[in-house]
């Protein structure tokens, strides 16, 4: 009797061991998401999934990741998304009405992954409020100055000692301008002057005002178009039927020479074809 006991402990604690080592076998997925609303344009939510994997951060790709709206103690799903090779997922919104705030105007997000065979579940919370970046071009003494005021939309009021980034848009990497953080005043306004000469497509510079990452507000980014740049033209024949073109630009010479050989050698075969078979019937 007392070798059975022990026979059926021992078998218990093998089976714990197992269990316990199959589930810290598998790999703990970390999500990270990020609210973001470009003004008067994408309002959006920008996720990752990552893990680690022999020591080794990896992206996790191809994982349902669930998006739900926390409202008190219900929990409403608004959709679905798949992260993809990078282990990065944008899922957009139709506009902030969608979702439902709770008593202090506080948008409450719960992203979450159910698990699969090779890695556990996970879920990231967020909470945000909706702000708004009112952003201008203004020349004071002839020195031309973007101005913008940053606003709870919540309570209609102005955000003081918010730091927003000012950057021009560039092809490689954003020019940043202003210091390096330009907080909101008394009026939750930032001046930044506009350094002269600084080169643009037809004159035209396109200036981001940016509250990254905010813990309150999330990302916040709007775009102010100034033709106050340096004048140049633009010389790019990204557009045209050249080697270096989009696939719908492929030049025509390409299109024709390779089709007019193809149907050539297909009619040289069909014509063989069909005097084999004559051949055959006489």
């Amino acid at each position: 009797m007392r070798n059975q006991l022990l026979t059926r402990h021992f078998f218990l604690v093998v089976l714990s061991v197992f269990l316990c080592t199959s589930v810290f076998a598998q790999n703990r997925v970390r999500l990270k998401a990020d609210y973001v609303k470009i003004m008067n344009g994408e309002v959006y939510f920008d996720m990752q999934a990552t893990a680690k994997v022999n020591d080794e951060n990896v992206n996790v790709s191809k994982i349902e990741l669930i998006i739900y709206n926390l409202v008190d103690d219900e929990q409403i799903e608004i959709g679905k998304t798949i992260t993809n090779m990078q282990g990065k997922s944008k899922f957009k919104l139709k506009d902030l009405s969608s979702l439902k705030p709770d008593s202090s105007n506080t948008y409450n997000i719960e992203i979450t992954f159910d698990g699969n065979d090779a890695f556990t579940g996970a879920s990231k919370s967020i909470s945000f409020k909706d702000a708004a970046i009112d952003a201008k071009l203004v020349t004071i003494d002839s020195v031309n100055y973007i101005s913008a005021t940053l606003i709870d939309k919540s309570t209609d009021s102005l955000v003081i000692g918010q730091s927003l980034k000012v950057q021009i848009q560039r092809l490689f990497k954003n020019l940043p301008i202003g210091e390096e953080f330009n907080e909101t005043d008394e009026d939750g306004t930032i001046l930044v002057p506009i350094p002269e000469g600084i080169p643009g497509v037809d004159g035209i510079l396109t200036i981001e005002v940016i509250l990254s990452e905010s813990d309150e507000f999330g990302t916040v980014k709007t775009i102010v178009s100034a033709p106050i740049g340096k004048h140049i033209v633009d010389e790019s024949t990204f557009d045209q039927r050249t080697m270096w073109s989009p696939r719908s630009k492929t030049p025509l010479f390409l299109l024709i020479f390779p089709n007019l050989l193809i149907f050539g050698i297909w009619g040289i075969i069909i014509y063989l074809i069909l005097n084999l078979i004559k051949i055959n019937k006489s």
